[in-house]
């Protein structure tokens, strides 16, 4: 048949070029319309390239490892040909003529069996043609029993072509074969996976067969097996959680004095010891964060928080706010929305330089930096100025899901003005961040602890009193931020969270 040839797709406006990691299919497969053809690793992300046409690959054009620019071939398709898919073939026609020999010592019986030789080829399949009738004994009517004769089903009418007589034996005619579900088991075991897919599996620790495809022709995709894993480790923390509940409500004996404590080993990685390369998109992020060192004079403000106020708020209303937005209500959308309230009053800290240039941005898009398994990435939430608090948590849950689940796209990891990261969601008192560029100015935001802290009461008088505290950095560039205004602008998002009124944000 023609041949098509498979190019480089556009996969984002920022994203020019990519490098093939892997060929999915070989020279000689067959390949279904939209099935995965080969993945791609870009600046921004890890994707694979589905085919835009069915038929067989006849030549790969461009090998592992290489880098291949947008618009360039990639591999030549040959269409036309047959694919295998392994679903059972198509049911004959019940008004296509079948013609069928009956031997005249054999009368008709209740429904006509079908000899492969009494059937023309052109008139059935021979995946259709059940195996020959088994002849059977005759049966006197005193050898059958009243239970066996009532379980005997009325026989269909004699069809016309038949002859009339009657005979004295009866041939049983075979069942027709029943139709094969195409299901995720079957999909499965049938080998219609890729080896990412079956890798992925297989790391991940999921059974395929519980899996349901989404892709074509019920396929499972890589997007499949993550979020099996995902449920499977959600189900699995909350089956901990509730043993961990069930075990603290027990009442354990202390152990006795001068007993020695017995600790359970830690967890050995499967990397210890091994060697790997690169991903691409590792080797991307590296020499940007080298980059961004050689070119920015950097350096890190620090300023303690007291989120007291936040955190009871949050106690009372995460509960109504997620079922009214859908969304769950963290510490993340408080610090997020004050800082870009404080950016519109600070537009020093949401610029970049561009030569002997300041561009001063009139939006602020904020970058959200996300920890995937691939390595961090930055998804951006667009015109994070025009949002609520609401629209914001909406926002950073989705993003952060889709940029874990790598449904999100190129175009939506470029573009930031300023950058938050959480690396207190690790445990991490406070940090010094790396200020990605053409950004100059990145926060990072501590754990939330709570410790004993010397407050004012209303009369002026100074108590020691237990409050929630967390640590705010700017990591920044000194080229255009000096300490001053990065003082400045810490002191402004730390007013805003200490003030604590988010009430009509929250719903109350």
């Amino acid at each position: 048949g023609p041949s098509e040839r498979v190019v480089m797709p556009a996969l984002g406006e920022s994203v020019t070029e990519g490098i093939v990691t892997r060929w999915l299919k070989q020279v000689g497969e067959s390949v279904a319309l939209d099935e995965p053809l080969l993945e791609i690793s870009t600046d921004k992300v890890d994707t694979e390239i589905p085919s835009p046409i069915a038929g067989v690959l006849q030549e790969i054009l461009v090998a592992e490892d290489e880098t291949v620019p947008v618009g360039a071939a990639l591999a030549v398709i040959r269409t036309g040909a047959p694919i295998s898919t392994g679903a059972p073939a198509p049911m004959a026609s019940p008004s296509a003529e079948v013609s069928v020999e009956v031997p005249a010592d054999v009368g008709p019986t209740p429904e006509a069996a079908v000899s492969p030789t009494a059937v023309s080829p052109a008139l059935i399949s021979p995946a259709l043609i059940p195996p020959a009738p088994i002849p059977q004994a005759s049966v006197s009517p005193a050898s059958v029993s009243p239970a066996e004769a009532a379980s005997e089903e009325p026989q269909a009418s004699t069809p016309a072509h038949a002859p009339s007589h009657a005979a004295p034996e009866t041939t049983e005619a075979p069942a027709p074969p029943e139709p094969v579900a195409v299901d995720a088991a079957a999909n499965a075991a049938t080998g219609y996976l890729t080896p990412l897919v079956r890798k992925l599996a297989n790391d991940s620790g999921v059974d395929l067969t519980a899996v349901v495809g989404t892709g074509v022709g019920g396929r499972i995709r890589k997007e499949d097996v993550l979020e099996a894993a995902a449920k499977a480790a959600e189900a699995a923390a909350e089956a901990k959680a509730a043993e961990a509940a069930a075990s603290a409500s027990m009442v354990t004996p202390p152990p006795p004095v001068g007993s020695p404590v017995v600790r359970a080993p830690a967890d050995v990685s499967p990397l210890r010891g091994t060697t790997e390369k690169m991903s691409r998109l590792r080797t991307i992020v590296a020499q940007r964060m080298v980059d961004s060192l050689k070119q920015g004079a950097q350096l890190t403000t620090v300023v303690e928080v007291d989120v007291t106020k936040v955190a009871r708020l949050r106690a009372k209303a995460k509960e109504a706010f997620e079922a009214r937005e859908g969304a769950r209500l963290t510490f993340l959308p408080f610090f997020a929305m004050a800082a870009v309230e404080a950016l519109k009053a600070h537009p020093k800290v949401n610029a970049s330089i561009d030569g002997d240039q300041v561009i001063y941005h009139g939006e602020e898009n904020l970058g959200i930096a996300v920890d995937t398994d691939r390595g961090l990435l930055v998804p951006v939430i667009r015109d994070a100025g025009a949002l609520n608090l609401a629209g914001i948590a909406r926002k950073i849950q989705d993003v952060a899901a889709r940029t874990r689940a790598n449904k999100v796209g190129p175009d939506e990891l470029a573009g930031a003005t300023f950058t938050i990261t959480n690396t207190g969601s690790g445990g991490a008192l406070f940090d010094t961040p790396i200020v990605p560029l053409p950004q100059v100015a990145i926060m990072a935001t501590g754990a939330i602890v709570k410790r004993p802290v010397v407050i004012s009461d209303v009369d002026g008088g100074e108590t020691i009193a237990i409050r929630s505290m967390c640590y705010l950095s700017l990591s920044y560039d000194h080229r255009l931020v000096d300490g001053a205004d990065a003082a400045r602008y810490l002191s402004a998002v730390k007013a805003r969270i200490e003030e604590g009124a988010f009430e009509s944000e929250v719903g109350m």
